[in-house]
């Protein structure tokens, strides 16, 4: 190899790396990163009330009004991701969790086609009530500390009312639905004097 043709290589890898350089810099300018301002992240945070207090939160629905204009169709919707470990049919077969089909107003932790309850669920007793199944699709764990549901919950009370609207078409015969007035007898308003005895 004469020193002609050494030249021409080393003359094409000097090209290649300038041009390589000049891609690398004109990249960088054209997307350069937005420098902040102030160096950090930005954390959101709740808005406060007036005067500085934090915003109080929403009072909790009774489910009873929540029930009146839930969706049973929304409801089923919501419920393909319980599908992964219930079923809901008839005489269906358990899997991870058992079978929901007439789950509404059943014994808690009662057999059901021999599915295996955890101790917490046994324990809790008591029945499935709407109520009941509100708050335990809320906050599985938090309300029966250490049932073997996994489950995160429903935060949004819509949510929730629209798959308790779905569990209780799951039945030959469904359970009432209760009233607003049946939650107003049940929970008195904040404040409320309890009624006097009618003077003779």
């Amino acid at each position: 190899m004469n020193s002609f043709e050494l030249n021409k290589i080393l003359g094409a890898v000097l090209a290649t790396c300038l041009i390589l350089l000049a891609l690398s810099i004109g990249a960088g300018a054209l997307f350069a990163p937005e420098k902040p301002a102030k160096p950090g992240y930005a954390i959101a945070v709740k808005e406060s009330g007036a005067g500085g207090k934090p915003a109080a939160a929403e009072p909790e629905k009774p489910i009873a009004v929540l029930l009146a204009s839930a969706s049973a169709e929304k409801g089923q919707a919501v419920a393909k991701q319980c599908a992964a470990c219930h079923t809901f049919e008839k005489g269906g077969p358990n899997r991870v969790g058992p079978n929901l089909w007439n789950i509404v107003g059943d014994e808690r932790g009662k057999d059901r086609g021999g599915f295996n309850f955890s101790a917490a669920m046994k324990a809790k007793g008591g029945e499935w009530s709407y109520e009941e199944l509100n708050k335990f699709l809320q906050n599985p764990r938090g309300y029966i500390p250490g049932t073997a549901m996994t489950f995160a919950g429903l935060s949004r009370d819509s949510q929730r009312a629209d798959v308790i609207a779905y569990l209780r078409t799951l039945s030959d015969s469904p359970k009432p639905l209760p009233t607003a007035a049946d939650a107003g007898a049940a929970k008195p308003a904040e404040g409320a004097k309890p009624a006097e005895a009618p003077k003779k």
